[in-house]
């Protein structure tokens, strides 16, 4: 019969708490950085120059279409041969926010797309300039219209951050490994890290919903 010690794994709750630290610190760094890559992104691909959007396009494909641990693997890996050292978390962050990147441009591209002429003809009326008319025009409708998709895709690169353990990342998954390899109790240990990837999945949901609103396209938006 299966006898079941959580305790085995709670008693190690400093490194899990280390672990979950250091999951939030790279996806805080990450969504940052990776929406502003995404917003940017988005004007390439809708307005920006030939030459830009193809150089953006080819980006989004490349990460979309490989799966997370390769990119991974090739930045912390791959770049040393190039004379590029990374430390673990750098390298992490550095994936994560591509992986954020290209996925953000595409979602933020598709809300930039359904902005009725009409609202360009009105800035060009009020004399904004382009850059004026995509940041406070366009971007904020358009980021209300997607924010949910953006939010799911933040919560996917949280929880693929798991991965980063691989690189000796010493991120929640990386801690809870280390623990089950020290007590032998896996299947405690893995089910402790999963209930604490869904309470942050679900923390962070939450936080975003109230955040958007807030602090990037207003309550007001578009209809």
């Amino acid at each position: 019969m299966l006898q079941l010690d959580f305790l085995a794994v709670l008693v190690d709750w400093p490194m899990l708490a280390r672990g979950i630290g250091m999951t939030v610190m790279l996806t805080a760094i990450s969504t940052l950085i990776g929406l502003a890559v995404g917003v940017f992104g988005a004007w390439a691909r809708s307005q920006g120059p030939a030459w830009l959007a193809w150089t953006m396009g080819t980006y989004v494909e490349l990460i979309r279409n490989t799966p997370f641990i390769v990119q991974l693997f090739f930045v912390f890996f791959g770049l040393p041969s190039l004379g590029v050292k990374l430390t673990p978390e750098l390298a992490s962050v550095i994936a994560m926010v591509l992986n954020l990147g290209a996925y953000s441009t595409e979602i933020v591209r598709a809300g930039v797309e359904a902005t009725p002429r009409g609202q360009f003809e009105a800035a060009a009326s009020l004399a904004l300039t382009p850059a004026q008319t995509y940041l406070r025009v366009v971007l904020p409708p358009a980021l209300k219209r997607v924010w949910p998709a953006e939010v799911s895709q933040i919560v996917i690169v949280m929880l693929g951050s798991a991965v980063c353990g691989q690189i000796a990342t010493q991120e929640l998954s990386y801690y809870a490994n280390l623990i089950q390899s020290r007590n032998f109790r896996a299947f405690e240990a893995y089910i402790v890290a999963t209930v604490l990837y869904l309470a942050l999945a679900v923390a962070l949901r939450h936080l975003l919903q109230w955040a958007g609103p807030r602090f990037l396209f207003g309550r007001s938006g578009a209809r």
